[in-house]
């Protein structure tokens, strides 16, 4: 009986604050996982990232007696959001990250809406409403102005290749938000959690030993810092939440919803030093009344 409680679809008000949280969260570790990679090699990066949420989450859920395997229902989204999300998003956005600038990879990387919406169309048969449609349109518009395809250097290799990769993550991730949303979930996002992060530990460590070879770096307290922030805030906190939230909100309105990380990125790096711009602030403005009017229509469904 407990467990029914523990996954019951949230209301939309408490369902909408939990995507917001999700929002502040990964806005904020972009620049804080961008910091972590001068002391560590990218896929490392990820793996270390997902080892100590790990370690953060079994504490917690062994003293709340909720440390259990999951069900054999469960298996397929605790290797759907393992491998589509946590592995291969992570992975293919820090091979980008070695081509493609650290703002410019975030806001790539938040296109994941443009992916959901013909995919839930199609596996879910969520409407196309006037009200997402105006959401994602606007939203996309602020996206296009931040990262401005124009100025793209065409003719770079590496540079196409960075954004390919990168454009993979967020088809990827797209994937992971339908299928979390058409799963018929037995238990808890948070009962699941620990087996998503542990899948990816076991995926991603000997993946970094081969590729990256054994992981050497000089650990001090600002790493320390970093890499508490990265796996407790921007790790455990918005999967937990964007987990529960998948199966309260509509996958559309959940992707809307989402166009708010990179707007907290931006804003985040206006405090290391970065100077705001009009086409920033427009694009902010665009993408705020889009995840607006996503969420009102969202709640009136």
């Amino acid at each position: 009986m407990q467990d029914k409680q523990t996954h019951t679809p949230l209301g939309p008000a408490a369902a909408f604050g939990l995507l917001c949280l999700v929002a502040v969260s990964w806005g904020l570790t972009w620049p804080v996982n961008k910091a972590i990679l001068s002391y560590a090699p990218p896929i490392w990066a990820v793996a270390l990232r997902y080892v100590l949420a790990t370690l953060f989450m079994l504490p917690i859920t062994w003293s709340l007696g909720r440390l259990r395997f999951p069900p054999r229902h469960d298996i397929p989204v605790v290797l759907s959001i393992g491998s589509l999300h946590m592995v291969m998003f992570g992975v293919l956005c820090s091979f980008g990250l070695l081509y493609v600038s650290a703002g410019r990879s975030v806001l790539v990387a938040y296109t994941t809406p443009l992916w959901v919406f013909p995919f839930a169309r199609i596996v879910l048969g969520e409407p196309l409403t006037a009200s997402r449609l105006a959401a994602l349109a606007l939203g996309l518009s602020g996206l296009a102005i931040l990262v401005n395809p124009l100025a793209l250097d065409w003719a770079d290799r590496n540079v196409l290749i960075g954004h390919g990769l990168i454009l993979l993550a967020a088809i990827l991730w797209a994937s992971s938000i339908v299928y979390a949303r058409l799963h018929k979930w037995t238990s808890s996002p948070f009962d699941l959690l620990i087996w998503q992060c542990g899948f990816a530990c076991l995926v991603l460590c000997p993946f970094a030993f081969l590729v990256e070879g054994p992981l050497v770096m000089q650990v001090d307290g600002h790493l320390v810092f970093l890499l508490v922030f990265s796996s407790a805030i921007g790790t455990v906190l918005p999967f937990w939440a964007l987990n529960t939230v998948n199966q309260s909100l509509p996958a559309t309105t959940t992707a809307i919803g989402l166009l708010g990380v990179p707007v907290i990125g931006v804003l985040s790096s206006f405090a290391f030093g970065e100077r705001a711009t009009v086409a920033t602030v427009l694009a902010m403005v665009l993408i705020v009344t889009g995840i607006s009017i996503g969420a009102l229509g969202g709640r009136k469904r």
